[in-house]
C-alpha cells in the first residue's frame, strides 16, 4: 500500500488561481487524511519538482503529493471550460483523482 505523507501547495496569495488551488488542496488533504503544507512563492521547490514552461520557468500555483518521500505534481494548471471560458473545478478535481489513481492511490470522488 502506498503511504502518502502530505500534500504540498506552492502558491502566491496575489495569484488569481490561488483560492481555487487552496480549496482543492484542502479538500484532497481531508479525503486522504494527510496534512497540507502551503509554501509561499517557493521557486526553488518548484524548479526541483514542478512543471516548467518552454523557457524553464516554473509557475504558480502548483499542487504536489509527497509519497514516501518522493514529490510528484498532481495539479499544475486549472482547466478552462471551452464553452464558458471559466475555470472548471470539477474537471480539475477529476484530474487530481486520475493522477492519484495512476500513483496507486484510490480515493472516493
Amino acid at each position: 500500500m502506498v503511504r502518502v505523507n502530505k500534500l504540498i501547495l506552492v502558491t502566491a496569495k496575489h495569484m488569481p488561481q490561488h483560492k481555487y488551488f487552496v480549496d482543492i488542496a484542502k479538500e484532497f488533504a481531508s479525503k486522504l487524511g494527510v496534512d497540507l503544507e502551503i509554501r509561499e512563492e517557493d521557486y526553488v521547490f518548484l524548479n526541483e519538482h514542478g512543471e516548467k514552461d518552454g523557457f524553464g520557468m516554473a509557475w504558480l500555483p502548483q499542487l504536489f503529493i509527497d509519497i514516501e518521500g518522493r514529490i510528484r505534481p498532481i495539479l499544475t494548471r486549472l482547466p478552462i471550460d471551452e464553452r464558458t471560458l471559466s475555470i472548471d473545478l470539477e474537471k480539475a478535481k477529476n484530474q487530481v483523482i486520475e493522477v492519484l489513481k495512476s500513483l496507486g492511490i484510490n480515493i472516493e470522488s
